[in-house]
């Protein structure tokens, strides 16, 4: 502590003498009522140094709360109101454009590392509590991780793992539906046709004949011979799979009917679902919990299974052991079909939506929570809708709508939306993520990767490209390769350099020497992206830029920036330039920070670097908000 005073009391003499000189200056060439001023000033400047050192020696009464909270004295309330910061949000790994989907909104997956993260090709989370994952890499090879309830996870033992371990056995094989039992059991079907079937088995949900639990992943065989299986879907311990030709299999626990065989023994192998499907073609299959549907090509959709909820919408709740057609959508035709855990969604040609079944979370948005036995029109005032979506683990419905938009309805997060509700997400499989209970994926996600490319990832590709520019700044020693249209689009400041009258206009080289390189070329770069990568020390070059430019977005961005960098070895240098640059905001920030830091703030260089006018002004308002008060 003493080296500390005397290192603070050696300083401000230093700058109590420097005051000192220029009021002898002064003083030889003024007025006695100016040399009065003078004095004065400097005696004032003298008191509130002195009052300084002394808050920063007896400062230890002080605790801090947080990296910005209020300064709280165990006698007192806290003079100064706490500075709430939101914590930064975990840096998600970056993977290849155009991506469809963003895994990392579901937890789980926040396990793996970035160049694990950057390789996934397909990916689904499921589970009783949304802890077990599978995803397959760009290579083809399949990975697990979690909880391996009921050996789920495929791996041959009944370990839980949160390091993802591979599954040899499927190695190289393109996965073209994978689907999740609640029990839990997994059925997997590959781009060759083979079915694959792991887990829970005590209904012979895996249809290998027994009740043996599958360690490991096994080829579901019997009655598939030379039948290529394209779709795969769960109930809770019943399956269903749908062959290239338009046939439907089911088997495994069949207690309601839910496998279509007129009765109701458990079924331990697949076997085909006939009767009303017969000589039908069936282009997509969807299971409840013990429930079963299926959409015919010519857009016409049955049901079967228990139907205590309505779920089937034939009209009544009886159970259905055989397929039975939904008269009420007669005249329709349907194109996709998804069942919840006991409700179901048809979407068809037109863009119009239907729900029925159970609706004790408003899982069918009718705006109440009564029960369906037919099909209901809902959504009828917006626009066309282009997808459905719902699982079996879950009371949640959602849709996307043509312009994009996505609404979701149901169970959300212990609440019951009883009406289509507009989320900001841009696909329904981040209803499920943050919505749902449990937080599971309603299909296996896809991030497949094309050569298409959006209007924005073009204009991020061709940012300092010397094939398709027209211009180039020169900064520092380095050019940056830019194009006139885009500059003029997206800057008033461009619009109005490259005019006739501007010499500009005809240059090729742009010579930039009041900013640095990195400050010139993120600025160029964010009108290309809309996006700042810069350390905050840097953004306080670009926060002048924009400043300079009439920027006023770019400013907010930059003082993002600083106030997520901030840090007590910077905090005097933010604050001053936040007071240079006008940014009333951040000024208020950086303020805060270096009263709640003051100890810490006040032994560091730039501290002491200050302006002199500057560092009195801080003193000052330090004092009002009460920051020496002992």
């Amino acid at each position: 502590m003493g080296a500390r005073v005397a290192f603070l009391r050696r300083n401000c003499s230093h700058y109590l003498g420097k005051e000192y000189g220029k009021a002898d200056e002064r003083w030889l060439h003024s007025d006695p009522t100016i040399v009065s001023l003078e004095l004065l000033t400097v005696v004032l400047d003298g008191i509130l140094a002195l009052v300084l050192v002394y808050a920063i020696v007896k400062d230890k009464h002080y605790s801090v709360s947080g990296d910005s909270g209020g300064l709280t004295a165990p006698a007192s309330p806290s003079p100064v109101p706490p500075v709430l910061t939101p914590t930064p949000p975990p840096r998600r790994a970056r993977v290849r454009y155009p991506a469809m989907v963003d895994v990392g909104k579901w937890p789980l997956f926040t396990l793996l590392g970035a160049q694990e993260v950057s390789s996934i090709r397909q990916a689904c989370v499921f589970g009783t509590s949304a802890n077990e994952a599978i995803y397959i890499t760009q290579d083809d090879e399949v990975f697990v991780f979690g909880l391996n309830c009921s050996n789920c996870l495929g791996t041959g033992d009944s370990q839980s793992t949160m390091v993802p371990k591979k599954l040899d056995f499927l190695r190289g094989k393109k996965v073209v539906s994978l689907s999740y039992g609640s029990g839990p059991h997994v059925l997997l079907a590959t781009e060759g046709g083979e079915l694959f079937a792991w887990g829970h088995n005590g209904y012979s949900q895996l249809g290998n004949g027994t009740t043996n639990q599958g360690v490991s992943p096994i080829l579901v065989s019997t009655n598939l011979q030379n039948k290529k299986i394209t779709q795969v879907a769960c109930g809770s311990h019943h399956s269903l799979a749908l062959t290239h030709d338009g046939e439907v299999f089911a088997w495994g626990y069949n207690n309601c009917g839910q496998v279509g065989s007129g009765a109701t023994a458990n079924q331990p192998t697949p076997r085909r679902v006939t009767n009303c499907l017969q000589g039908k073609v069936v282009m997509g299959i969807a299971c409840g919990q013990t429930s079963s549907m299926a959409v015919l090509d010519n857009g016409e959709v049955f049901g079967w299974g228990y139907n205590g909820n309505g779920q089937l919408g034939v009209g009544n709740n009886g159970n259905q052991l055989t397929p039975c057609r939904l008269a009420a959508l007669q005249g329709l035709c349907v194109l996709q079909i998804a069942s919840g855990y006991a409700h179901s969604l048809a979407l068809t040609d037109e863009g119009l939506l239907y729900a029925w079944g159970a609706n004790t979370y408003g899982q069918l948005g009718t705006g109440n929570k009564s029960n369906q036995l037919s099909p209901v029109h809902i959504m009828a005032e917006k626009e066309r809708i282009v997808e459905i979506a719902a699982c079996h683990s879950t009371h949640t419905s959602a849709c996307k709508t043509q312009s994009g938009q996505v609404y979701m309805w149901g169970q959300c997060r212990g609440q019951s939306i009883v009406l289509p509700h507009l989320t900001h997400f841009s696909c329904t499989d981040d209803v499920f993520a943050c919505f749902a209970t449990p937080s599971v994926m309603w299909r296996l996600l896809s991030m497949e990767y094309d050569d298409f490319l959006t209007v924005a990832q073009s204009l991020r590709k061709e940012f300092d490209s010397p094939e398709t520019a027209d211009l180039k700044f020169s900064v520092d020693g380095k050019y940056i390769h830019v194009h006139k249209a885009v500059l003029k689009i997206r800057c008033e400041h461009f619009r109005s350099m490259f005019q006739s009258h501007w010499t500009e206009d005809t240059k090729e080289v742009i010579e930039i020497d009041q900013f640095s390189y990195p400050v010139y070329r993120s600025f160029l770069e964010f009108l290309y992206t809309d996006n700042v990568d810069l350390p905050p020390e840097d953004a306080i070059g670009l926060l002048d830029l924009a400043t300079s430019y009439c920027e006023n977005r770019l400013k907010r961005l930059c003082q993002h920036i600083i106030k997520r960098g901030i840090t007590v070895e910077n905090a005097f240098s933010l604050l001053s330039a936040a007071v240079r640059y006008d940014a009333e905001d951040l000024e208020e920030f950086c303020f805060k920070f270096c009263v709640n830091h003051l100890t810490e703030v006040t032994q560091t260089a730039a501290f002491w670097q200050i302006d002199g006018n500057m560092l009195k002004e801080f003193i000052c308002r330090a004092s009002r908000c009460g920051a020496f008060k002992n």
